[in-house]
């Protein structure tokens, strides 16, 4: 699946657990699926214990903080004026 239609699959919206990225259609947030698997469960796992959940939300969620994890690197970067 395109890394855009994956992203697609999170929303963010004030209204909604706070405004925490959270996967579309659902209250279940990006963090808590990251959570998970940082804990050594599978997608698979995940899936079967969160039903709304598809395997290609676990994978909008690793994208997701793939995404955010670049952002901030090139914050840093601009702010110690090594980017150019």
């Amino acid at each position: 699946m395109a890394r855009k239609k994956l992203l697609n699959r999170i929303v963010v919206n004030p209204k909604i657990c706070h405004g925490k990225a959270c996967i579309r259609g659902t209250r279940i947030m990006a963090s808590v699926i990251l959570d998970n698997l940082a804990e050594g469960r599978t997608p698979q796992q995940i899936v079967r214990d969160y039903r709304p959940l598809k395997i290609e939300d676990v994978r909008a969620a690793i994208a997701y903080a793939a995404d955010l994890a670049r952002e901030e690197e090139l914050a840093s970067l601009r702010a110690s004026g090594k980017w150019d």
